[in-house]
């Protein structure tokens, strides 16, 4: 057996059985104990993100990072050729009732993503005018555990700066081949790849403040010009909804379906897809939940609930709704990903639907190169904060996304789902261990607004006496 074949074996046991049943678990146990915060407090979160702050710049005079923009960073990394790609491969593979069980998991999943968050916040750290923050400085700070955060920023570094930004910029190269005859066998990949390179390379120096900018420009146009594609769709096929939904819920349930093949059913696949598309639980978003400059953490753990549902319930079921109404139907290994996708649009509005899905797949997956190379490096300088080191890492990044648009690299992409399966597992027992310091700072969130009291928080309060910034 080759490695790639065994790779792929550890990948399918980690991703169907132990990573399910740890992220769904420890979604409702936070679910529960935070008395379904992400729905309860979803009102606040967005008042949060609508809010003008006087506070042009933070004390240092360095341009403070808002919530919003730490949103559109996680936002940036969550929505990728996933959103696209991934629901079409899900369809097609566990069949409409997937879909189901993606709504659901995000929002049991927002529950995690607030826990996360919030932590990300409480343990934060200021650096040359900058926060930093995510699970690698709570494990540190809170679990006194640096060896453990290493490792977290190591495996996170190789799947996120390496493996998906790979994957990325090879799905926006790929996605030409419906206009170039033969491109694989072109000059035209390593075009694509130079010009990926370049241009991620012109943000990434220019520091989080453009990576905060660049991805609060392009996420939010791109999200509301793809949802309004999906309303488009749907109105044009409004008669076909309800025949969708009941397809959705009979699928769902087919206990018929699941007794002949759990690991295949809507169930796990709906699961799967929701999780790994909204992430929340697994340690990525949280880095860029740090650098928001805000009163309180609760306010950023509040406001990444919200990216946990632009993710899922906007965006892929914008997906989910434009392949459910076309008619078109997707059948696994012969019609999914990007071609079913293109099928489906073709059918729904003609041959310009297809050039719209290209430019969203090159729009969302370009942001969520820079939205993943803003986590990785956030834990470099966690293990070692040097400028030559960083400079560096920064080169090698840029010439993996130059060598990613130009070949399929199977067995990278494999390695990266296992270490962010690994990195998933150690965040999970983390945030499990840590939990009930996020469930006081929403308790205390929760009394000063009830007294009408201005936000502020002083770790003290909880029974903190070890952060940085809320002395």
């Amino acid at each position: 057996m080759q490695l790639n074949d065994i790779l792929s074996k550890l990948n399918d046991v980690m991703y169907t059985y132990v990573l399910i049943i740890m992220l769904v678990g420890v979604g409702i146990y936070f679910t529960i104990r935070t008395r379904g915060v992400q729905l309860r407090l979803l009102k606040d979160g967005l008042k949060t993100l609508i809010e003008k702050s006087d506070r042009v710049e933070n004390e240092d005079g360095k341009k403070r990072v808002s919530s919003f923009q730490a949103l559109m960073i996680s936002t940036a990394s969550r929505v990728g050729t996933g959103n696209i790609a991934g629901i079409a491969t899900a369809i097609a593979a566990g069949g409409p009732g997937a879909v189901f069980w993606m709504w659901l998991m995000a929002v049991i999943g927002g529950a995690s993503a607030f826990v996360e968050s919030t932590l990300a916040q409480i343990y934060k750290v200021k650096k040359d005018g900058e926060f930093r923050g995510g699970p690698s400085y709570y494990m540190e700070r809170a679990l006194g555990k640096r060896s453990v955060g290493i490792l977290f920023s190591i495996l996170l570094i190789i799947c996120f700066a390496y493996g998906f930004n790979g994957l990325q910029a090879f799905n926006m190269s790929s996605s030409l081949e419906y206009y170039i005859p033969n491109y694989s066998d072109t000059a035209y990949p390593m075009i694509v790849g130079l010009v990926l390179a370049v241009a991620t390379a012109l943000v990434i120096w220019g520091g989080v403040h453009r990576i905060g900018f660049i991805t609060s420009v392009i996420v939010p146009v791109m999200a509301v010009a793809y949802i309004l594609m999906g309303i488009v769709t749907i109105a044009m096929h409004v008669t076909e909804i309800p025949h969708v939904f009941g397809m959705i819920m009979q699928n769902a349930f087919d206990f018929r379906a699941m007794a002949g093949g759990m690991a295949g059913s809507a169930v796990v696949i709906g699961i799967k897809r929701g999780l790994f598309s909204n992430e929340a639980g697994m340690g990525s978003a949280p880095n860029a939940s740090a650098s928001a400059d805000v009163d309180h953490p609760v306010q950023q753990g509040l406001v990444q609930v919200i990216s946990v549902f632009i993710d899922t319930l906007l965006i892929c079921s914008s997906t989910a709704m434009m392949l459910l109404v076309s008619g078109v139907e997707g059948q696994s290994g012969v019609l999914d990903g990007i071609p079913y996708v293109q099928a489906a649009i073709s059918s729904n509005v003609g041959e310009w639907g297809i050039h719209f899905i290209t430019f969203s797949i090159f729009a969302f997956a370009f942001s969520s190169l820079i939205g993943n190379y803003y986590y990785a490096e956030s834990n470099i300088l966690f293990i070692k904060d040097n400028k030559i080191l960083l400079n560096v890492f920064r080169a090698t990044c840029v010439v993996a996304i130059f060598l990613g648009a130009q070949a399929d690299f199977s067995m990278m992409w494999n390695i990266a789902d296992i270490t962010m399966g690994f990195m998933a597992i150690v965040n999970i027992i983390s945030i499990f261990l840590l939990g009930g310091t996020a469930i006081k700072a929403l308790r205390n969130y929760e009394e000063q607004k009830e007294e009408g009291r201005p936000l502020q928080f002083k770790a003290r309060d909880i029974g903190i006496d070890y952060t940085d910034i809320w002395k």
